[in-house]
């Protein structure tokens, strides 16, 4: 296999999951913290990418993708409370600047910021960023370097992608949509931007469990909290009439006397003193945790666009499954592995495994056209790199 690529279409091992008797799915919300966290460390590889490509022609040598939200400190008050200690996202990695003639940790800070800004009404006044980048290592450097050879692998690492969404992972999605609404957020102030969403289907029956942080500010005791919390949960009966139990808040406790007992904040954030976040923690590349899929536990956030297996290939797995699912009509589920070698190129992986769900039987007129639609797709890698440079393409 040096050198050429393997493509192995298998029938699926198991039925469509949405014949499963049992499923499970989660979403964690642009304000979560482990979200926060790999939104930070997205938007500086996405504004390293672009500085590199105007200072020097080409995406150098970085990966940015550790990262780490310390949770701060909060006093939540019935009509408004304070911050006390400031929330710390720490993000690490490697760099490369010939000549020193990039201010990196600027650029980095900036882009961090501007992200937080775009991400959570609580703004960035509330987080201290704290940067622990260092130059990278020589013999990664050199992939970048070597005329021709520039979109090497710079990992031995897989990706994971899989279509179409069952039905509990579209409702999952649309329950996520829209609490970030405009329309929700107008209906109801007091809805912070961390949310969490569990999604458990027994049979034919979708349950939610959502955990929505209130603001403060918006609430004015907490027989007003119970009541914001019942009209939600009317609005979002109403709107999604499929899921038949519906729970927001789980922990509070309706006989409590203060704001000790509810999901009380002050910034809408539970990253204010409730709870930490790490990169690669929460959602992967199509916005879902699904453990009755296969899945990658690679961080894509802030991973380098042109070599980072671990970022390009759970992008390039999830768009391949779609193509499949798209083309061939006798398939009605795909999953894809996409494996690589250290020094590859990216375009050729080490293995491709696609497991196909076909309607009927996997015949080889079918196991054909998806292996034509998978090698078309391994063709055109350059533009989805190229997507991935720009930040079009979502990770969380």
């Amino acid at each position: 296999m040096n050198g050429r690529r393997a493509i192995h279409i298998l029938a699926a091992p198991r039925p469509l999951l949405a014949r499963r008797p049992l499923e499970i799915c989660e979403h964690k919300g642009i304000g979560h913290p482990d979200t926060l966290t790999d939104g930070a460390c997205e938007a500086a590889a996405v504004a390293l990418a672009s500085v590199y490509l105007s200072t020097f022609g080409e995406v150098l040598h970085f990966n940015v993708d550790k990262g780490l939200l310390v949770a701060g400190r909060s006093e939540p008050r019935f009509g408004g409370g304070r911050i006390v200690d400031p929330i710390k996202l720490i993000v690490c990695g490697r760099t490369t600047n010939p000549g020193g003639k990039l201010d990196l940790d600027a650029i980095v800070t900036a882009a961090v910021r501007e992200h937080l800004k775009r991400s959570a009404r609580a703004g960035s006044e509330h987080f201290r960023i704290a940067l622990e980048i260092r130059e990278g290592s020589e013999n990664l450097k050199q992939i970048y370097l070597r005329p021709g050879l520039a979109h090497r692998a710079n990992d031995t690492s897989f990706g994971v992608g899989y279509a179409p969404f069952s039905p509990l992972e579209r409702e999952v999605l649309d329950v996520a949509a829209f609490l970030r609404s405009e329309e929700f957020r107008t209906a109801f102030p007091a809805a912070g931007d961390d949310y969490k969403i569990m999604g458990v289907r027994s049979r034919a029956e979708i349950s939610l469990t959502i955990a929505l942080a209130m603001i403060d500010r918006y609430v004015g005791d907490t027989r007003d909290y119970f009541a914001i919390k019942t009209a939600m949960h009317r609005c979002l009966a109403e709107r999604f009439p499929r899921v038949v139990e519906l729970s927001i808040n789980a922990l509070d406790d309706p006989e409590a006397s203060s704001e000790g007992g509810i999901y009380l904040t002050v910034t809408g954030l539970s990253a204010e003193m409730g709870d930490d976040g790490q990169v690669g923690r929460g959602n992967r590349v199509n916005g879902l945790i699904t453990p009755a899929r296969h899945m990658s536990l690679e961080a894509a956030a802030g991973k380098n666009p042109v070599s980072h297996v671990g970022k390009i290939y759970n992008a390039l797995a999830d768009a391949i499954a779609r193509d499949v699912c798209a083309q061939i009509p006798e398939v009605a589920e795909a999953s894809v592995q996409l494996v690589s070698r250290i020094g590859r190129p990216v375009g050729s992986p080490w293995m491709t495994v696609v497991e196909v769900a076909p309607a009927h039987r996997l015949t080889n007129a079918v196991k054909a056209g998806v292996e034509a639609v998978v090698a078309k797709r391994l063709e055109t890698v350059e533009t989805l790199i190229q997507q991935l440079i720009r930040g079009e393409i979502a990770l969380y």
